[in-house]
């Protein structure tokens, strides 16, 4: 006899399912409704509109918000929260003192305008643009311009630039915007795909890189995972096989390229100096290229030979007259033919080497009359105005093409053929095209899936839990009402109090709106929910949080009095643990300055193959991939790293110097002093007196007994959490 569920099993399933039933599985494909404010009972809670749709799921469960957080817990959890970086003894004690009603909306003003706001905000966009400066794969190049894509979302939120641009120059900026060169450095969103620098079946990586973009550009803006559909209609969401592949579409002309900035008149006088440069050079130019001819041609006839016939013959066609899959193609292979072209004297002999190594060195005495090569960016365009036929794949072959397919957008939203026409300068403006359709009013996914990427970033959770995933199979919204007034008021935003006038797509104000809530500032130390909503999904007190690898890095280098504020530039390789410099493998020379190697964790190099350890410690993704929400792992060697690691220990050892400086040999002062820098408050009298007890025991090497205090406090929860 089969026994039954506890009856208790079965009313929680049935309950689910019939939660689950009142949002239709394709709600996201709809538009947004407009959603009047609840009218709630406790009205005194209400500080903006998003507290009122909280508090009315709330009611109805019988329960409330819990108590306000503790001035000193609000700000400690604003400032981590807006900037990364925990806020300093003198901007505590700032806002203690404060006894305006508005003190709490001054401190996010200060922090909003702050330049720490766009380092830390970026760091989840890059998540989300699988952001990395090398290749992946075996050989993992470094991608040496591609901090620029890097400072650029950097700069558009400190500058608060309008979300539907931000989408507009990262998908299209070339096409829409192509003399600014902050919007074609934004392109680089395009370029993030792992890439096989050595890879021979060049076709099957042209598909795979377009596969790459197509997944990303849809998870990112839409938060849809249409891959599923690359193979077949998906098993769940209205999106078909064809869908996928007209989305695909508009990318097919994609040519990646290194870009040089500068205004057209800076480039045009460039242009005219190597000119000039080259008719004074050409006779010599002349003469080293007859003795190098041989030699190159020797090197590249050794690399096409690695390649199909059918792909190196590519290379023998003129470029106007190859079509435009064979444009790509060829490109492909001549990256790795011409790429590997290196010519030095060991390679020639007798007079025809010491004929060379002469004109070496007067090419080297001209070259210093050469104009400087411009600044670059990795960056994507178009191969030419017409794009490659884009094919359905049977099961997602590549070699298996079956019917032409135009460039469209998703059949269940807008069930239409794109209109595109080529640009001006020789794009196909089918990006573009694409780009402007994300952010069209009707859009029903584009401004849901960014206010919900915000909200996760300061709750911990979005109101979607899987925010590259509003499709079936992805979580229910547990605010759908509030979700869809976020998107509708990001679009039309209405000021808040002491708020000036707000463009439309304003990221900050979106900031600005949650953490002036009350349910932002509501205590994480509460009980009365536990009951009714264990995983707290209504939101009845304020969820904890641990600091993810970058914000602990900088945490400890801020309150050591180390961290180095330079913002923007090429990346930094701080000090490794001394087993990765030993072993070399994968290891990296650390930056020659050394108060570089203090600068904030968002300007750490990301190489695929080798993380940084501490951030791949505490949960930081690889970056192969869209990243949509960072996992929470709590794992021993987390705890002893924190403990045993050198660099982490080093941390602790200057913050006992900054300790010592501030509170001079006096015992009591520096414990005080101490846990100010650390965790922003005194010990209480039981902390005080554990310390005094260990300091006194230790007293022959006070030095050393203060940097062993410190290590303890740089491993307290509470150092390591924000409440």
């Amino acid at each position: 006899m089969t026994r039954s569920l506890p009856l208790a099993v079965l009313l929680l399933v049935v309950g689910q399912l019939g939660r689950a039933a009142e949002i239709p599985a394709d709600w996201a494909f709809h538009a947004p409704t407009a959603q009047p404010v609840p009218r709630v009972t406790a009205k005194a809670d209400v500080r903006t509109p998003v507290d009122a749709f909280v508090l009315a799921k709330l009611e109805a469960a019988k329960l409330a918000f819990a108590a306000p957080a503790e001035k000193r817990t609000l700000i400690r959890r604003v400032t981590f929260d807006l900037t990364g970086l925990p806020p300093t003894p003198d901007e505590i004690d700032t806002f203690l003192k404060d006894n305006s009603p508005d003190a709490y909306e001054k401190v996010v003003d200060r922090l909003l305008a702050s330049p720490r706001f766009g380092e830390r905000a970026a760091l989840f966009w890059l998540d989300v643009a699988r952001y990395a400066e090398s290749n992946g794969f075996k050989s993992d190049e470094a991608r040496p311009t591609a901090w620029r894509y890097r400072d650029y979302v950097i700069q558009s939120f400190n500058a608060d630039k309008p979300y539907d641009r931000f989408v507009l120059e990262q998908l299209a900026g070339d096409e829409l915007f192509p003399d600014n060169p902050a919007a074609v450095i934004a392109t680089g969103f395009l370029r993030h795909f792992p890439y096989e620098s050595n890879a021979i079946n060049v076709e099957q990586r042209r598909q795979d890189y377009l596969n790459d973009i197509t997944d990303a550009t849809t998870a990112a803006f839409l938060g849809l995972t249409v891959a599923c559909a690359k193979c077949h209609d998906h098993k769940t969401d209205p999106i078909t096989q064809r869908d996928y592949y007209r989305t695909q579409a508009f990318f097919a002309g994609f040519q990646p390229v290194e870009a040089p900035l500068g205004t057209a008149a800076e480039l045009a006088e460039r242009e005219k100096k190597l000119k000039d440069w080259e008719e004074k050079t050409a006779a010599v130019r002349k003469q080293m290229e007859a003795i190098e001819r041989p030699i190159r041609e020797k090197a590249m006839a050794k690399e096409r030979f690695r390649f199909p016939e059918e792909y190196s013959r590519l290379l023998d066609v003129p470029v106007e007259k190859r079509t435009p899959l064979e444009r790509q193609i060829a490109f492909l292979v001549e990256q790795q033919v011409n790429g590997r072209q290196k010519i030095s004297a060991t390679q020639m002999k007798g007079p025809e080497r010491e004929k060379w190594e002469g004109m070496a060195k007067q090419m080297a005495e001209l070259s210093k009359e050469k104009p400087g090569d411009p600044q670059t960016a990795m960056v994507m365009s178009d191969s030419g105005p017409v794009a490659p036929p884009t094919h359905l794949l049977k099961r997602g072959d590549w070699r298996k093409p079956a019917a032409e397919v135009p460039p469209g957008f998703l059949s269940e939203i807008d069930d239409r053929d794109a209109d595109v026409k080529p640009t001006a300068r020789g794009t196909t403006g089918r990006r573009a095209a694409l780009a402007k359709w994300l952010v069209t009013e009707d859009n029903p996914l584009t401004a849901r899936v960014m206010v919900n990427r915000i909200w996760q970033q300061l709750f911990g959770r979005g109101i979607v839990a899987t925010p590259s995933d509003f499709g079936s199979t992805g979580d229910r919204p547990t605010h759908p009402e509030l979700l869809d007034w976020l998107a509708r008021d990001f679009q039309h935003p209405a000021p808040l109090p002491g708020e000036k006038a707000v463009p439309a797509w304003s990221m900050k104000h979106v900031y600005r709106l949650i953490v002036t809530s009350a349910v932002y500032r509501q205590s994480g130390i509460a009980d009365h929910g536990r009951k009714a909503d264990p995983d707290n999904a209504l939101l009845w007190r304020m969820p904890r949080k641990r600091l993810d690898g970058e914000a602990l890095r900088d945490a400890m280098l801020a309150v050591s009095g180390q961290l180095n504020l330079k913002a923007g530039g090429p990346s930094i390789y701080p000090d490794l643990p001394e087993e990765l410099t030993k072993s070399g493998a994968y290891g990296w020379k650390p930056s020659a300055d050394p108060t570089d190697r203090s600068r904030r964790s968002v300007y750490v190099a990301v190489r695929r193959n080798m993380r940084y350890p501490l951030f791949a410690l505490f949960d930081s993704p690889d970056r192969n991939e869209v990243c949509a929400r960072r996992f929470v792992s709590t794992t021993a060697p987390q705890a002893l790293t924190l403990l045993n690691d050198g660099l982490v220990i080093g941390y602790a050892k200057k913050l006992a110097v900054r300790v010592e400086k501030d509170a001079g040999t006096d015992p009591d002062k520096a414990i005080d002093r101490a846990f100010t820098l650390a965790i922003g408050r005194a010990p209480d009298t039981e902390e005080h007196a554990a310390a005094r007890g260990f300091l006194d025991n230790h007293s022959a090497q006070p030095s050393t007994a203060i940097a062993d205090l410190c290590h303890a406090l740089l491993n307290l929860n509470e150092f390591l959490y924000v409440d």
